[in-house]
């Protein structure tokens, strides 16, 4: 079994540009990362650097000017869009730093309506839902709506609803930073013990570096390189 096919995540030789007047700015080079089953890694970076617009690759939401990105095996860079969006569903989770709940749900809502959007029965999700919520200290704000709830309640909320569908890999881009530093370590401590209690793989970009050294291992987008930090 080769490299890509053990991977849950591989991007090959991603390269990424963009225009700024007359000029071709080049976001990416030659970005090549593996991640495996169960790993969590950390990207590091300067602001401007570009991580996000690697996760936003990482996770099928751009395609990369060239290179490519395999998905447990399968080569995604050049899908149809509607393949690529099945694929998302299924087998990608996204944390961003702002939570991006529907307001008009609760708590519990927010988290079962992916769910039901991949076909999930009304039961199974909300049983699916309560388990997470529970397991992230959320049990007594299930019927509580966003605006009804602290900053790291809601970013629990949205840690929950993103691995709802038990996907193969979580992209989380500056999940705490929108938080202050006692409610951000506590919601990281959270994310990262249920992310290995579902043995997913996970890839976080942050500017904390301290948060970042408590993953399997870190790298630094550099330049438009990915490096080993």
């Amino acid at each position: 079994m080769n490299q890509t096919s053990q991977a849950v995540l591989q991007l090959e030789n991603v390269a990424r540009s963009y225009k700024q007047g007359d000029l071709n700015v080049e976001v990416f080079k030659s970005a090549t990362l593996s991640l495996a089953r169960g790993e969590r890694v950390g990207l590091v970076g300067p602001s401007g650097a570009g991580k996000s617009s690697l996760l936003h690759i990482a996770g099928l939401l751009e395609a990369p000017d060239s290179g490519d990105v395999h998905i447990n095996g399968t080569s995604c860079a050049r899908l149809a869009e509607d393949k690529r969006t099945a694929i998302r569903r299924t087998e990608i989770g996204f944390v961003y730093q702002f939570h991006h709940l529907l307001p008009e749900f609760t708590a519990l809502e927010n988290v079962m309506m992916p769910q039901r959007i991949a076909g999930q029965s009304k039961p199974a999700a909300r049983r699916r839902a309560e388990d997470l919520l529970e397991r992230l200290g959320l049990e007594n704000r299930m019927v509580h709506r966003p605006a009804e709830m602290s900053g790291g309640e809601q970013q629990r909320v949205a840690i929950a609803r993103a691995v709802a569908n038990s996907p193969g890999v979580l992209l989380a881009d500056e999940p705490t930073g929108n938080l202050d530093p006692s409610t951000a370590g506590d919601v990281y401590q959270q994310l990262t013990r249920l992310i290995a209690e579902e043995g997913l793989s996970m890839l976080i970009a942050t500017h904390n570096v301290e948060l970042a050294k408590q993953m399997d291992r870190v790298i630094r987008l550099d330049d438009g390189e990915l490096v080993a930090a």
